[in-house]
């Protein structure tokens, strides 16, 4: 295949050695894709409907419960399909619109940066919550993480799919990331590519920074707190939302910079479940499900009280 305007699909051979496991495959990743449904879509319905949690940080849990239902649908479907059916294809077009979408929704990324800024105001300078978080500059903050998810979606869609291929149309993965299609495009065709990978890295390692300080003076704050009860559950929700922070990170920047040499079929599969999969499972248990408010909300939504 001399370029990409000849391929007219490619195939994702991430399980293409187990076909004895295609059913495990399936009924394992429908149970994990009908967790996350269900967790985000009870989280939107709950804000939506629940005055009470027509907040601020509620807010952006239900911008951010959008985002984790987009990214797993991205997917998590056609992964399912394959393993269902026993197939591999996925259309050129199919394959470009997965990755605009992954990127897009990778949004999610700057949302938690706002969320991070955001209980660093509540906690660090309550007398100016109202002014700093009103409802306009809320959604600001939210549309400016969506709009970056667009613009990221666009640069690297355009530019990854511009480039000539020539080493056919077989990508080790469960769906189209960028890595594996840079290994098909021809000899030093991909570094514009990867130099926008770079600088995203950059900027989402900016962000994780942003995250860590805005956390570093929350704690400081909260140790200043009298009651050791205030201060557990302050600590138990502002550690698991920096755990999953830091596998996001981790993961992520390891799945798109990690050197040629120390790439295996294994490795990138596991990687990539690790950042694509299991922060939109379980992001409504870490984020909400621990919340009295929200628990209470959701108790009412299902009881119809």
């Amino acid at each position: 295949m001399s370029n990409g305007t000849s391929i007219t699909e490619f195939h994702l051979l991430a399980f293409a050695d187990m076909q004895e496991l295609q059913l495990l495959h399936f009924w394992l990743l429908l149970g994990i894709y009908l967790a996350a449904l269900l967790g985000n879509s009870l989280i939107i319905t709950a804000v939506a409907c629940d005055h009470r949690l027509h907040t601020p940080i509620y807010f952006f849990r239900f911008n951010l419960s959008l985002l984790d239902l987009g990214s797993i649908s991205t997917t998590l479907p056609k992964a399912m399909a394959n393993s269902l059916w026993d197939t591999r294809a996925i259309s050129y077009l199919g394959c470009a619109a997965q990755l605009f979408f992954f990127f897009f929704f990778s949004a999610e990324y700057f949302l938690l940066t706002v969320m991070a800024y955001d209980r660093y105001v509540a906690i660090c300078k309550p007398l100016h919550y109202g002014t700093l978080l009103g409802s306009r500059a809320c959604v600001h903050m939210a549309a400016a993480a969506w709009g970056s998810g667009f613009l990221n979606a666009v640069l690297h869609t355009a530019n990854t799919f511009s480039l000539p291929l020539c080493q056919g149309n077989a990508l080790d993965q469960f769906f189209c990331e960028i890595p594996h299609i840079l290994k098909l495009a021809c000899s030093h065709s991909y570094l514009r590519e990867v130099g926008l990978l770079v600088v995203g890295a950059c900027l989402v390692f900016g962000c994780f920074v942003f995250i860590v300080v805005s956390y570093v003076q929350i704690f400081r704050a909260v140790l200043r707190i009298p009651s050791e009860q205030g201060q557990h559950k302050a600590f138990s929700t502002c550690l698991p939302h920096l755990a999953v922070v830091s596998l996001f990170v981790s993961t992520g920047i390891f799945a798109y910079l990690k050197p040629p040499s120390t790439s295996s079929p294994w490795l990138d599969l596991v990687v990539s479940v690790l950042y694509s999969v299991v922060p939109p499972a379980v992001n409504p248990l870490i984020y909400s499900m621990r919340n009295k408010e929200l628990k209470d909300a959701l108790w009412k939504l299902m009881t119809g009280c």
